[in-house]
């Protein structure tokens, strides 16, 4: 079975699922002759996010509806984030990362990164990275989004 992908190239082009899925075939117009396997295109742009399931309660980015997380990763609602209250989630989806740093903040130091959207660019929160303070350690690899910047979507009454 072929299905339809959109090309790089702006000609049509289907992945091969006769093959490993690595391969690319380009269709002439009449779409009657594919050519044979070729490597994929070199320069492939990310054009899609993950979705999370729609049975479970989950929080989205305010601004671009993209999903962030899972109501089941939530681990805490008692934080204050730079712009108000904010939720510590075990794991996050569809948000990028950017450097770590140092930052003093209200339980001590700690190294973090801020995370955005990976849709529309906003900047969500933050990333624990290092917590220098032995009681803080449990918020390692954890992740801080603010409430202006999410919205719950999917069975909440």
């Amino acid at each position: 079975m072929i299905s339809k992908v959109a090309c790089v190239l702006s000609s049509c082009c289907y992945i091969c699922k006769r093959c490993d899925g690595s391969a690319w075939h380009a269709v002439s117009p009449n779409r009657n002759t594919p050519a044979p396997c070729a490597p994929s295109p070199p320069a492939m742009v990310k054009t899609f996010q993950a979705y999370l399931p729609q049975c479970h309660r989950t929080y989205s980015c305010i601004h671009c509806r993209a999903h962030l997380a899972n109501h089941d990763e939530l681990i805490s609602k008692s934080f204050q984030g730079s712009q108000g209250r904010a939720y510590l989630f075990n794991s996050v989806v569809n948000v990028g990362c950017g450097p770590a740093e140092e930052r003093v903040l209200l339980t001590g130091l700690h190294a973090v990164a801020d995370i955005y959207c990976e849709c529309c660019k906003t900047t969500l929160g933050w990333k624990y990275e290092h917590a220098f303070e032995s009681s803080q350690k449990y918020k390692e690899g954890k992740f801080i989004i603010e409430l202006a910047h999410m919205i719950k979507e999917n069975g909440w009454d």
